[in-house]
């Protein structure tokens, strides 16, 4: 006789299965507005209004300006897998748009008691009205072009989960960071988030990605905001770079887009904090924002289901990149720190041809290292306090330390020595031999991306040109100035010296004008 053994495999009710989704892609409030806000944009909103209320555990309303949707697709975007965005597997590649995947409006209809308003002319409209993912009524409405999607009660039939969700105003916060981000990837786009009638972000419509930056955190933190423009291969790295001098042990902020969409990936933010090397206090954290562009089949978006995370096919050469990106930011003498009220891009800029050297310049200050002579007249220096050297460029008027000046000459011309052909060497009488452990060698070369022996050379060098660097307080004559200016201007970082500090500041043209009443 068989005994046949009891069925323990059964399919999931579908309620089940998308509360399992929901649990995927609806993680807390924010995750609501996130999906809701990226569903707006694929619409093509110009305008974006987001209300919460307790931190949107009782009420979230995301409502947009674009196309709207009839009746039958606004029915088929509450049904799982439901999408306008792809219609086979080989679509994910190069899919351009924030959403895909289909699963957000049923998952958070299926968790809370959703409302969903829509109309694609403005004439006819419709209203579906869920709980807990089942329909309870579908209406005609009169509205403008555009959709409304209302949440409450968020995580009401899954008590587990809604115990989980955090204070207030730890949630709204959340909730203002989301909104934060997808703002930044569309400046041309309004942005509205008021919180219990509060209105927390209000922004309208932007020229450019800095003006956004200044709407969302200030003009404060986009004055020390160099551009960065960098393109190797199929790879293009735009965004921003904060200055050195500027950069905080606090309060940096670390944002990546990939293809227009936000993503969380912190060796792509270490990558650009590498191209920092010798320009920063060993703790500070300067803010960078990355906007990275590549071909769709270089990078898969596929593999997150809040699409919050991407693989990308060659992640060293994303990252080598994108640290010569940051690094090409900080290389002009426009990242020197401006003084005054400038705006952004006000900073060392103009003609630098005028600080000359005569063929006949002394080389005592710097060594052997011929200088060429500059065909321009010379601008005229001036020392003051022995300590630093103005002279005007044709924007302003420029102010060197010369001894954070000295000090970046001095490094990076020990660097070239130390990695290049040219380092001082001698033999020795006899062999030496050194026996390292196997251990002791995979640590060493694994200490780093770019090996621990550049790291320590970086910082003998480094050592070096503080301690040999001319000091504040020693007199300098007019040729031993302009050396210096003119060595400084052929440096590959001139703004910075090692520890962060600025190498040259400028009191703009306009600055001046305007505390003597002539702007």
């Amino acid at each position: 006789m068989t005994v046949q053994s009891a069925v323990r495999i059964a399919v999931l009710a579908p309620q089940v299965a998308d509360q399992i989704a929901a649990g995927e892609v609806v993680e807390r409030p924010a995750s609501v507005v996130k999906e809701l806000v990226e569903n707006a944009l694929d619409a093509g909103a110009r305008a974006i209004r987001v209300e919460i209320e307790d931190g949107g555990k009782s009420l979230i309303r995301v409502s947009d300006d674009g196309e709207g949707m009839g009746r039958a697709d606004a029915e088929l975007a509450l049904s799982r897998h439901a999408t306008s965005k792809i219609r086979e597997a080989a679509d994910l590649i190069g899919v351009g748009t924030f959403g895909f995947r289909g699963e957000a409006l049923p998952a958070i209809a299926s968790v809370s008691r959703f409302e969903l308003e829509t109309s694609p002319d403005g004439v006819t409209g419709t209203r579906l009205r869920l709980v807990g993912g089942k329909r309870e009524a579908v209406d005609d409405v009169v509205r403008q072009r555009g959709t409304t999607v209302t949440v409450r009660a968020l995580f009401f039939n899954t008590p587990a989960r809604r115990k989980f969700l955090r204070a207030q105003a730890t949630e709204t916060r959340a909730v203002a960071e989301a909104v934060t981000l997808l703002a930044l990837t569309r400046p041309e786009t309004a942005f509205t988030l008021s919180s219990d009638e509060r209105t927390l972000i209000d922004v309208r419509p932007a020229a450019g990605a800095i003006e956004r930056v200044a709407a969302l955190w200030g003009g404060a933190l986009a004055d020390t905001l160099l551009p960065i423009a960098h393109r190797e291969g199929p790879l293009e790295v735009r965004g921003f770079a904060q200055r050195p001098a500027q950069a905080k042990p606090t309060g940096r902020k670390g944002y990546v887009f990939v293809r227009g969409r936000p993503v969380r990936d912190p060796f792509i933010v270490r990558a650009a904090e590498a191209g920092y090397r010798s320009t920063l206090a060993p703790d500070d954290r300067p803010s960078v924002i990355l906007f990275l562009d590549l071909p769709g089949d270089a990078v898969d978006v596929n593999v997150h289901p809040s699409k919050l995370e991407v693989r990308f096919r060659d992640k060293f050469f994303v990252e080598k990149v994108v640290q010569e990106a940051v690094r090409g930011a900080l290389g002009p003498l426009t990242a020197a720190a401006p003084l005054g009220v400038g705006g952004q891009g006000v900073g060392v800029g103009g003609s630098w041809a005028g600080v000359g050297l005569p063929p006949s310049a002394p080389q005592e200050l710097f060594g052997s290292e011929s200088l060429a002579p500059s065909p321009q007249p010379l601008a005229p220096l001036l020392q003051v306090f022995d300590t630093y050297i103005l002279f005007q460029s044709d924007s302003g008027v420029a102010i060197v330390d010369q001894h954070s000046a000295h000090e970046r000459v001095l490094y990076e011309r020990v660097m070239r020595q130390l990695t290049g052909d040219g380092a001082p060497a001698q033999r020795l009488l006899l062999p030496l031999t050194l026996d390292f452990s196997g251990p002791e060698l995979v640590a060493d070369l694994a200490g780093g991306r770019f090996g621990a022996l550049a790291n320590r050379l970086e910082r003998f060098a480094a050592t070096f040109a503080c301690r040999a660097a001319i000091k504040a307080g020693q007199r300098l004559d007019g040729e031993e100035m302009r050396e210096l200016v003119v060595r400084l201007l052929g440096a590959t970082l001139p703004a910075h010296d090692v520890h962060g500090r600025p190498t040259i500041v400028q009191l703009p043209k306009g600055e001046l004008e305007r505390r003597f009443g002539r702007s």
